[in-house]
């Protein structure tokens, strides 16, 4: 089961907020003539000069573009890995304030390796369901949500809502999006930017793992890089 993502807001025009960023570093112009600007520039001048500010390594402006999303779905084992990326605000659903099996099934999320082995997955559901009885029980016992948690499964389903600016964005790409990172944030980060290309084409017409956008830095690689930014999308 994959999580679900949807982008909730983002910084109006970001490819041109970034650009006219950029340019007021070397520009004797106001913030306001430069933005006027950036705006009034062909797609394809951006790009041009975006791909340029990328390569030079003059990265800070791309801070000013923000990002917030929405996600369900998502597992406590995948969770943890996100919030690993500091440069981001996190709010996440509380399992001390939230009551847990509202639905009458455990929502726990399920590995692909498991779903493909009949065995594995009646042990997983089995175990899965076995836990929700078991803090079920404990609550009905009087004892505190947030204590009863402590028998639920890391696979357990959460909610979150993240803001990361472009920035971040391009690093976290460049980590969680590498076929050796763990299938289920890649998931969630090829899922995010699938979101980020559609609003800000020009920042993320290339990003990702360092296959895609040069040469492979990884100290074991995997063997399969992506041939393009039309490959790793079409990835599931």
């Amino acid at each position: 089961m994959s999580c679900k993502v949807i982008l909730l807001e983002h910084t109006p025009r970001a490819d041109s907020l970034v650009a006219a960023a950029a340019r007021l570093c070397y520009s004797d112009s106001s913030a306001t003539e430069l933005a006027a600007r950036s705006s009034g520039e062909t797609d394809e001048a951006q790009s041009r000069f975006l791909a340029g500010l990328w390569k030079s390594g003059h990265h800070s402006p791309l801070e000013h573009a923000s990002f917030t999303f929405g996600v369900d779905g998502l597992s406590r084992v995948a969770s943890h890995q996100l919030v690993r990326h500091r440069v981001a605000s996190y709010s996440q659903q509380s399992q001390r304030y939230v009551k847990m099996g509202q639905s009458g099934a455990a929502a726990v999320v399920t590995p692909p390796s498991v779903l493909s082995n009949s065995q594995a997955l009646l042990i997983f559901n089995r175990q899965a369901e076995a836990s929700l009885a078991a803090y079920e029980e404990l609550c009905a016992l009087g004892v505190p949500a947030e204590d009863a948690r402590f028998i639920l499964p890391h696979g357990w389903e959460t909610r979150l809502v993240f803001t990361m600016n472009a920035r971040e964005l391009h690093h976290f790409f460049a980590l969680r999006l590498c076929r050796r990172a763990q299938w289920e944030i890649q998931s969630l980060a090829r899922q995010m930017l699938r979101l980020t290309r559609a609003a800000a084409p020009l920042l993320f017409r290339v990003s990702g793992p360092s296959c895609v956008t040069g040469q492979c830095s990884e100290a074991r690689p995997c063997g399969k890089p992506y041939v393009d930014m039309e490959d790793l999308l079409a990835q599931q």
